[in-house]
């Protein structure tokens, strides 16, 4: 009889510890270094994960992303536990042994990725990033300041437009709209089409009043510009703020980015690198970060999680996803030249 109240109990207790398993992590304590740009997260998401982990968080932020790569090539892959970045500059952190490949065997939680994030240039086989927040270059605009029909890029050069549009301070996105208004890639490296694309961008001078990276949503909410070429985040802030502003996915082509997070090569502690991943791909606590976050969800379990109000925000739109998008990859070293000759000239031309 007591053996057998003994296996019961010890029943139970393996039962109730495989219970816990499929939600909260077990505590594991320890440090979490995570290296992106400020405000990534919720407060209360990284709390939550502190208190459900006993795993510390030490958020430390770079600027650009071209920062956090020196600092990984200074500690040859080291010092962080976790970092997130853009696509583009983790595709050279994985050429220069920088990252290390996942063990998903961790990541029960990895199936919940939206496969239209999955498979890009940079990490073709997803072996080592998981996406966090995507975005897409779009035109916001003001339907009772504009007077012509807007489907496109193209149209940003009407004269209707002088001196009312605001762009993002970002020359590839800037360039590259011009390159797509002539039918081209963003990433081309044929100099006379770069040279074409140039001449074309700088007849849209007159009508440029901003080019800023930081709160260009203001500059439209306040009626400073009519129109303003911004990114998704952005986008957000201005529709939620200003409903009667309208947005146009342009017709030319969509570009798009993705921001990415990596285990580097020489991470101190890995595996709480592993338990945040996973706990950022639960539906629940994605959808939280991309309410806070304003960019696109890249955790599809978690996009019918994300509250009506954002929904049309934060959920890439099926008729956007089903046109021709491209992402701004790296380019030659004679065609970043040739770029950065031409966006010194357009800021002269537009007084900047």
């Amino acid at each position: 009889m007591k053996k057998t109240i003994i296996l019961l109990l010890v029943l139970a207790l393996c039962l109730g510890a495989l219970a816990g398993c499929g939600g909260e992590q077990k505590k594991s304590g320890g440090t979490l270094n995570l290296y992106t740009w400020a405000e990534m997260f919720d407060p209360e998401v990284l709390a939550d994960f502190e208190k459900e982990t006993g795993i510390t968080i030490n958020y430390v932020n770079f600027d650009y992303d071209e920062t956090m790569l020196a600092k990984l090539e200074s500690t040859k892959g080291g010092d962080y536990d976790l970092v997130i970045a853009d696509d583009y500059i983790i595709e050279t952190v994985i050429a220069e042994g920088l990252a290390q490949k996942l063990d998903r065997s961790k990541l029960p939680n990895f199936g919940n990725i939206n496969p239209i994030y999955q498979g890009q240039f940079y990490d073709p086989t997803d072996e080592y990033t998981v996406p966090y927040g995507a975005g897409v270059q779009t035109i916001c605009l003001d339907p009772a300041a504009v007077t012509v029909p807007v489907n496109g890029y193209a149209e940003l050069w009407d004269p209707s437009f002088a001196d009312s549009i605001a762009i993002t301070a970002n020359y590839r996105v800037m360039i590259g709209m011009a390159l797509k208004v002539l039918g081209y890639s963003y990433n081309t490296n044929d100099l006379n089409e770069l040279e074409e694309a140039a001449q074309l961008l700088y007849e849209l001078a007159p009508n440029i009043r901003l080019i800023k990276d930081d709160n260009v949503q203001d500059d439209l909410i306040s009626g400073e510009v009519s129109a303003a070429v911004m990114y998704t985040s952005q986008v957000t802030m201005a529709m939620m703020a200003k409903p009667e502003l309208s947005v146009v996915y342009p017709q030319e082509g969509i570009g798009f980015g993705i921001m990415g997070m990596f285990i580097p090569s020489q991470a101190p502690n890995a595996e709480a690198a592993y338990q945040f991943i996973d706990y950022i791909l639960r539906p629940e606590v994605s959808a939280k970060c991309f309410e806070y976050l304003g960019y696109y969800c890249t955790t599809k379990a978690a996009d019918d999680l994300i509250a009506p109000e954002f929904q049309a925000f934060l959920v890439l739109p099926e008729e956007v996803a089903a046109r021709s998008m491209e992402m701004i990859g790296n380019i030659s070293p004679e065609a970043a030249e040739k770029q950065a000759e031409i966006w010194t000239q357009f800021k002269t031309l537009c007084g900047q």
